[in-house]
């Protein structure tokens, strides 16, 4: 992660120091300071020691030891009467006892709403300056002029109780109680626009709610077909019916690249009557720009039935997790038992020694399934769903699932390979009904398969 919190911390640094140069070089007769290289190397932080605080709040209070001294690279240019010089950071280290909070604490991802981060005390910074290979800070008393002036500018900003404060998400939506379900069934599409050279498109239908990070939902791919079919039908936990919309793109699927967007349109909930079922048929826009003049081009239709169900008083879940429902089992599911599905969403990064067309293969009680074939591709999307009706929770059992690569070609001496394989436990899955995660796959350097797994009774 190091290389990304660089960028991040330089773009930080760069922000907070240009109003402060901007205050300071009138009083020296400076013209303009300005960075012409910040990355501070490849060299992380390192954190010598932890405290932790737990308070009768809805917070974790950290404070760790830090430390860096790492290989900067920090080349900063002065124009001073007419003059340009250009002054290179050495020998950087920073010392510092940082106190990091996180809260409120929340029951839903990421766990938190804020970040704030504030010093302890000021921070100590050593470092070096040179002017084109002199050392700059051989003229007397600038280097302990300019070291205290970074300590106390730093520590005007965020000395306790003064803090950093970083938004990770609104903490008055993300503790909204869900409030009912909405039914989703996505039943056809009609007169889709060709988006391949050969006249022929995938589509897919992908399916969000707003104001939720974890919802979406895609149908199954239709390959070939412009007036596709799917009758599939989806849930969303709804908790502000007043404000969230359902959005609904559609995409042409391709093997290899971007799936390229069909069009587009959204569904207002607040537009539903409540426990009333409505069939919708949408016309597919290239936005929601009601100016744009590409939204006057017909992209198509998409039909769908869709159902808003508050719930009743007694209804209400106590929290998040437990509306996180999923569908019955069909009727004729044996008593106490139930159906487990399993949907093989996608791979990355998977690749062959000699050849890679990679399909997936389930064995589940002695059963075996297998996905279709995707040819020469190391980031499979198979949207493949399997059922297993079983007489009793499938607690103590496991779901193995290996990718393989297979070849058409004649005389080949290596026609099928192993890309890597996972062996998952299902108690999970019928505890909490429903999971939906990336697994690393094993004998595979790099590669990961997602894979979605639900278990249905019939109450």
């Amino acid at each position: 992660m190091w290389p990304y919190l660089d960028t991040a911390i330089c773009n930080t640094a760069k922000t907070i120091a240009k109003p402060i140069i901007a205050e300071q070089i009138p009083k020296y007769k400076i013209q303009s300071v300005e960075f012409e290289t910040l990355t501070l190397g490849t060299l992380p932080p390192t954190f010598q020691g932890m405290k932790v605080y737990v308070t009768d709040e809805k917070e974790l209070i950290m404070e760790p030891s830090f430390k860096w001294a790492g290989n900067p690279n920090i080349i900063v240019a002065v124009k001073a009467f007419g003059l340009r010089a250009t002054i290179q950071v050495v020998d950087l280290q920073v010392f510092a006892a940082p106190r990091i909070t996180l809260k409120p604490l929340l029951s839903v991802f990421p766990c938190f709403a804020n970040i704030y981060v504030s010093l302890m005390d000021k921070p100590h910074v050593d470092f070096g300056l040179k002017v084109l290979g002199a050392d700059v800070m051989a003229i007397p008393g600038l280097y302990r002029f300019v070291q205290e002036l970074i300590k106390d500018q730093v520590a005007n900003m965020y000395l306790w109780p003064k803090a950093l404060e970083v938004k990770i998400m609104d903490p008055k939506q993300a503790m909204k109680k869900p409030v009912g379900i909405l039914d989703v069934k996505v039943l056809r599409a009609m007169k889709l626009k060709k988006k391949d050279l050969l006249g022929k498109s995938d589509p897919y239908v992908k399916l969000k709610l707003t104001e939720e990070k974890l919802s979406t939902k895609k149908t199954t791919v239709k390959h070939s077909n412009l007036n596709p079919e799917w009758n599939e039908e989806f849930n969303f936990v709804v908790k502000d019916p007043s404000t969230q919309a359902l959005e609904i793109n559609v995409y042409d699927w391709e093997q290899l690249g971007t799936h390229e967007k069909m069009g587009m349109n959204v569904v207002p909930l607040k537009d539903l009557t409540p426990d009333e079922p409505k069939v919708l048929t949408l016309e597919l826009l290239k936005n929601m720009d009601p100016n744009d003049p590409q939204n006057e081009k017909s992209r198509g239709q998409l039909v769908m039935e869709v159902l808003y169900k508050p719930f009743k008083e007694d209804e209400m879940p106590n929290d998040i997790e437990e509306s996180n429902m999923v569908q019955k089992a069909p009727e004729g599911t044996p008593a106490g038992g139930g159906l487990l599905v399993i949907i093989v969403h996608e791979a990355e990064d998977v690749e062959g020694k000699y050849h890679t067309n990679p399909h997936a293969r389930l064995l589940f009680r002695g059963e075996e399934r297998k996905t279709k074939r995707v040819k020469k591709s190391r980031d499979p999307r198979w949207e493949d769903e399997f059922q297993f009706m079983v007489d009793e929770p499938p607690t103590n059992d496991k779901v193995h699932v290996e990718v393989f690569s297979t070849s058409s070609r004649i005389g080949l001496l290596h026609p099928k390979e192993s890309l890597g394989y996972v062996t998952i436990n299902l108690a999970d899955v019928v505890s909490n009904r429903r999971i939906n995660e990336k697994y690393n796959l094993i004998d595979s350097k790099n590669g990961r398969i997602q894979i979605e797994m639900q278990w249905r009774t019939s109450s």
